[in-house]
């Protein structure tokens, strides 16, 4: 064998060797589903206790939008018994799928295997965008269902069903009765609905999301299940949850929802004959 043929074959072996090695070090460095999957987890949990952790930094202008959050619904207060009597009066006429459709998807049941299967979905595809739309869904309502298990043992406030008064308060009753304030099926259906909206920059397609994500939270107004103040604390508490969340997830991905999404704005409007949420895109 001449020298030159073995330089050859030594030639074609190294940059065999270089191309296999290049190879296992591209394999290396790309995750294996089971570290993505470990890495989602970490800040579904991380983004939980995140948004548990914000009032500790809150500044004025955040005390501030509790403080309106808060006015706003003793104002509401006020017509909780009328406006209960209005909404239940009205279930009649609402057509099937809508009840089924607004009972069902506030349950946690189904919304973890909505929010489950987002993410599912994202993991498997290896799609960063919608793994960290999963990890939105499942902390958000994660944060938000937990939340509102204490608060209505705490407050222990009569469902209208119960037949009591809006005025009615038993903490730590273990009746379901006694578990109004706020609405849970508010809180998943709407962090679901708000989170998703992030994904798009049209405000008539976002518009359109939040009325879907407010029917079951409607529903449970024509069911008598709560009062009007427990649907809107919990829309409220649903946006709150899923901002805080979203902003720890920005410092996780590299994949960022729409950059207007920041700015949007929600301000209680309160003047005679005027009584509303006011979001601003």
């Amino acid at each position: 064998m001449t020298n030159k043929l073995i330089f050859h074959k030594a030639i074609i072996s190294l940059c065999l060797t270089l191309c296999f090695n290049s190879l296992r070090a591209q394999e290396n460095l790309s995750p294996t589903t089971w570290q993505l999957f470990k890495y989602d987890i970490g800040n579904v949990f991380g983004g939980v206790g995140y948004s548990y952790s914000r009032p500790l930094h809150w500044q004025g202008k955040d005390w501030g939008i509790f403080g309106a959050t808060m006015g706003g619904t003793g104002l509401l207060y006020i017509f909780d018994e009328e406006t209960s009597e209005f909404a239940r009066n009205q279930r009649g006429g609402i057509p099937k799928f809508i009840k089924t459709y607004g009972t069902n998807f506030g349950s946690p049941q189904y919304n973890y295997m909505f929010t489950g299967g987002v993410y599912l979905t994202g993991l498997f595809g290896k799609n960063e965008k919608l793994r960290r739309t999963g990890v939105l869904l499942i902390s958000s309502a994660t944060s938000a269902g937990l939340l509102q298990q204490l608060t209505k043992s705490l407050i222990g406030r009569a469902r209208p069903v119960s037949g009591k008064t809006k005025d009615t308060f038993d903490p730590f009753n273990a009746s379901r009765d006694f578990h109004s304030f706020p609405s849970g099926h508010t809180m998943l259906a709407f962090t679901n609905a708000y989170a998703i909206a992030k994904q798009f920059k049209n405000p008539w397609v976002k518009a359109g999301i939040y009325t879907v994500g407010l029917v079951p939270g409607v529903s449970r107004l024509w069911d008598g299940e709560h009062w009007l103040t427990d649907v809107a604390l919990g829309v409220a508490i649903s946006i709150f949850t899923v901002e805080s969340i979203d902003r720890y997830l920005d410092k996780k991905y590299s994949e960022k929802y729409n950059a207007q999404d920041k700015k949007i704005s929600w301000d209680l409007r309160f003047a005679p004959g005027q009584m509303g949420i006011v979001a601003r895109f």
